[in-house]
């Protein structure tokens, strides 16, 4: 017997991960949230296209605990496809200036066919406490890492593509377990949807303010009326538009970095700010194709990113190399082969880029060219010294109104929670600290 499909009764499921003992949150109560442990999960009948086992109830306020479990089927599809990959000619160029150089990308597939090991991946996450709950007609999957301190505050941590959860998971001891005297957090990590293990939308609509609406309900039914949210990439533009549509339910923002438009008319400017515009125009000039491809044609990209494993490497990993900062050491091998795992498992190639179709137009206006609506909670802001856009404190006041804490760590680019952890961590903390 086939297992039923992921979107069996309009109830979009993630696949790839088993649930057990379902607990019922009401929205309008948000009750106090309890650690979550993962039980025994019951086994049921699977296919590849779903992996969901459903434990008892199913109301759509249900928070359940869940597990990553990948059949061993898909890992070996996935091996026998890398062993069958048909390879293009070799560039005619010296180095990247036409993508990423062949001999790169066979040496990616050849240690994610022989050398990654998704099943010790697979118990390293099960380590960690995760819940999956529907909101708005879609399953979102998040981690739930609780601190022991009653202090601890409610915080949202949000990514981006072609990033994932993953991007979080060595700072949550961090954050939760922290120095004596320093702030600590209850994190909660969801997957965008589309991403991950959260469900695959199969309507429009769901752009980044609709998605910082269901995070919103997701809080809730963790029994966190309030909290603190914080992102990069998507996870800034998702954290900000909390900001707009629901400022009373922050503790404050911590944006990495914010999105700001440069100051073009002002004058003088200083040497990070001219750097930082140059930098800019260099990346919209020569590196932003993937995004106008992503906005435009996200299906017709899906097709080779869902078939092939060495093509959704060359896409993705070529903005997981360029985008963080190599001169401090950038991502490891491990971490790009853990998040080339999880978007092919999960076959969300297509369904990761269309959310550029929902919203990259209004979102590269605020850091590009226009100001966007102001913002007037307590906010944080982190710039690495590789990200790109890098604004600086006065460009950003245009727009965020209360900053209160600015930082510019000395390492890291794009991905900060992954390439430093402990750098991304203090971060918040002073954050929390500024706030009060």
């Amino acid at each position: 017997m086939s297992a039923p499909s992921p979107c069996a009764g309009g109830r979009c499921r993630p696949p790839h991960v088993t649930t057990g003992a379902a607990t019922r949150h009401r929205e309008r109560r948000a009750p106090a949230a309890r650690p979550r442990t993962p039980s025994a999960r019951r086994r049921g009948p699977r296919s590849s296209d779903s992996t969901w086992t459903t434990g008892p109830g199913g109301a759509v306020d249900e928070v359940e605990d869940v597990r990553v479990e990948v059949p061993q089927g898909d890992l070996d599809d996935l091996h026998e496809r890398l062993d069958r990959t048909r390879w293009p000619d070799r560039e005619p160029v010296g180095g990247w200036s036409q993508g990423v150089p062949l001999d790169v990308v066979r040496a990616w597939c050849r240690s994610w066919r022989h050398e990654h090991d998704w099943r010790a991946t697979e118990q390293r996450l099960n380590r960690v406490p995760q819940v999956v709950t529907e909101v708005d007609g879609v399953r979102v999957h998040a981690l739930h890492a609780r601190s022991a301190r009653p202090d601890a505050t409610p915080l949202v941590l949000t990514h981006g593509w072609p990033g994932s959860f993953l991007e979080f998971e060595e700072c949550l001891p961090l954050l939760t377990h922290p120095p004596a005297g320093d702030p600590a957090f209850h994190v909660v990590v969801p997957s965008v949807p589309g991403y991950g293990f959260s469900a695959r939308p199969t309507t429009t609509g769901w752009d980044v303010h609709r998605i910082a609406r269901a995070w919103c309900a997701l809080m809730t039914r963790l029994g966190y009326p309030r909290f603190l949210a914080a992102g990069s990439d998507w996870g800034t533009s998702i954290s900000t538009s909390i900001a707009l549509q629901h400022p009373e339910r922050l503790v404050g923002l911590h944006l990495v970095p914010p999105l700001a438009a440069p100051d073009r008319g002002a004058s003088p400017r200083t040497d990070a700010e001219r750097r930082a515009l140059a930098d800019l125009d260099e990346r919209t000039a020569t590196g932003s194709a993937y995004s106008e491809v992503h906005r435009t044609r996200p299906q017709t990209l899906g097709y080779g990113l869902c078939d092939s494993p060495a093509a959704l490497a060359a896409w993705v990993g070529e903005k997981l190399w360029l985008w963080s900062d190599r001169t401090a050491g950038g991502l490891r091998l491990d971490q790009v082969l853990d998040d080339l795992s999880l978007y092919w498992l999960t076959a969300t190639g297509a369904s990761s880029a269309r959310l550029y179709w929902e919203s990259i137009g209004e979102v590269s206006a605020w850091f590009t060219s226009g100001t966007g609506e102001a913002v007037d909670v307590p906010t944080g802001c982190s710039v690495f010294p590789a990200e790109v856009p890098r604004p600086s404190r006065r460009w950003a006041e245009r727009r965020f109104t209360r900053i209160v804490h600015w930082g510019e760590p000395p390492r890291g680019g794009h991905f900060a929670a992954w390439e430093q952890p402990a750098l991304f961590a203090a971060e918040l903390r002073a954050t929390r600290r500024a706030i009060g």
